[in-house]
């Protein structure tokens, strides 16, 4: 028996490779597929089994695509509807892979479909639980994603997540593994662990949802309690998820390399967006007008899932070279692909072409230290509010980059303005989309709050009033 966890840092999300005697069953696969088909021939395995554990949110599954290059039937738990050929599971449905069995447990609550897989060994012992999205390591999935479809409150699927929970999780013994479908960094629930591998009984002892003495009101409030709201592209997702989508090989085999001059043409004609992914320090130097920088080595997918509301934009690249596919790859994960091409040679074709170009002013910690005397100074931090509860520049005022837009009339439109996230990455996000918006008058602070803490600007932290005395 061989399990094997395929972890995809940008997404915080975990794929399954799980094979017995040549058989091989894949669990949430990314949307693009080869890499499991590879796997599967380099080990002498053929893949029998496509096991979803609901209709994901947070990115599109490669379960269709895999499906057709194999022929593997996709499995899902009770209540799923997909729009595509699939064996819909009856809980306790058993599953024969080589020597080992995987049982589908329907555990609804996050979404009603949602199912996690037991895998019993050639012993017929309980071995590990694929939990999908109903149990992450420190937290649960969170009910709030599901109302519309279930039409249901979410306090009413946080119930039921409660009976799955109790009824068919925490019965398992506690040495049974857990390999969850997320991790800290996923928005999906709020409260992940870094680790992506457990147990039961760890579970039972740190899992703030798992506490054997809590009711199910207690539970129903502490896991509604301090939910952000989800993502834009959510819903757009599950649809894809659901409903079916396009080979992501095609949408990389149809986008196209454009030299400096047609790139601006085509952009100008399609009114597509232009999205630059480089460092955001070889942004700050240079970049197109009014494109929209989030860089490929942070949380690509999800910023871009959250700041590009319109899935079906046209989009241009500007990406360091060699990493276009790779790309446009990444774009596909959450949904995007409506890549047209991208920028042949990069930003230096651009430049040397002549055509016009932008830049980022920006400011060290210690220059903004000396610039504090000055009453009137606006900073806007755009970290998330619990970064900046925990501790903000004192005159700072949040604005964070998930909700930019509904912070706009807060920005001056004429006098300098200041702005920062935590390292750098975020802020140079937000500065791409205030450009674009009109807004030049801003400066960026390099290294952002890392470098003003080792500063002596004053911060502040808020004080929750319940802890006044």
């Amino acid at each position: 028996m061989k399990i094997e966890q395929i972890y995809t840092g940008c997404l915080a999300q975990g794929a399954y490779y799980i094979e017995s005697n040549g058989e091989v069953a894949i669990i949430d696969p990314l949307r693009e597929v080869q890499p499991y088909i590879d796997k599967a021939s380099a080990n002498g395995g053929k893949i029998k089994y496509i096991f979803e554990t609901h209709f994901h949110a947070d990115f599109v599954s490669g379960h269709v695509t895999l499906s057709e290059k194999t022929g593997a039937p996709i499995i899902f738990g009770p209540n799923a509807n997909p729009s595509f050929e699939a064996h819909i599971a009856k809980d306790g449905e058993v599953f024969h892979l080589g020597e080992i069995t995987i049982t589908c447990l329907h555990t609804p609550g996050h979404t009603m479909e949602s199912s996690c897989y037991l895998l019993k060994d050639k012993n017929g012992k309980d071995h590990a639980l694929f939990s999908g999205d109903t149990l992450f390591l420190g937290d649960v999935g969170r009910p709030d994603l599901a109302q519309k479809a279930a039409d249901m409150t979410q306090e009413q699927l946080a119930g039921i997540l409660f009976d799955s929970l109790r009824s068919k999780v925490m019965t398992l013994a506690d040495d049974v593994i857990v390999y969850p479908a997320h991790g800290a960094g996923s928005a999906c629930g709020k409260n992940l662990s870094k680790e992506t591998v457990g147990s039961i009984g760890d579970q039972k002892l740190t899992n703030y949802a798992l506490r054997a003495d809590m009711t199910r009101e207690e539970f129903i409030k502490e896991v509604t309690d301090g939910l952000l709201p989800p993502p834009a592209y959510f819903p757009m997702n599950v649809k894809l998820n659901k409903e079916g989508y396009e080979n992501v090989e095609t949408i990389i085999s149809e986008a196209k390399a454009y030299d400096a001059k047609t790139f601006e043409f085509i952009a100008n004609e399609t009114d597509a967006l232009i999205l630059d992914v480089r460092h955001q320090d070889d942004y700050s130097k240079g970049h197109i007008p009014k494109s929209i920088f989030i860089g490929i080595d942070g949380q690509f997918a999800p910023w871009v899932g959250a700041l590009i509301l319109d899935y079906q934009q046209p989009i241009l690249l500007v990406t360091p070279e060699g990493r276009e596919k790779e790309t446009i790859t990444r774009l596909s994960r959450v949904g995007y692909d409506a890549t047209l091409g991208y920028l042949d040679g990069g930003f230096e074709a651009w430049k040397k072409s002549g055509l016009e170009y932008d830049t980022i002013s920006s400011i060290t910690a210690t220059e903004l230290e000396a610039k504090m005397a000055d009453s009137a100074i606006k900073i806007f931090d755009v970290r998330k509010p619990g970064e900046f509860q925990s501790e903000h520049i004192e005159k700072a005022i949040s604005s964070p980059l998930d909700f930019l837009n509904d912070h706009l009339a807060e920005f001056p439109k004429e006098e300098n303005f200041y702005i920062h996230c935590a390292g750098g990455y975020r802020s140079v996000i937000a500065a791409s989309i205030l450009k674009a918006r009109g807004f030049h008058n801003l400066i960026d602070v390099k290294g952002g709050y890392a470098a003003i803490k080792n500063t002596g600007i004053k911060k502040t932290a808020y004080v929750c009033p319940s802890t006044l005395k």
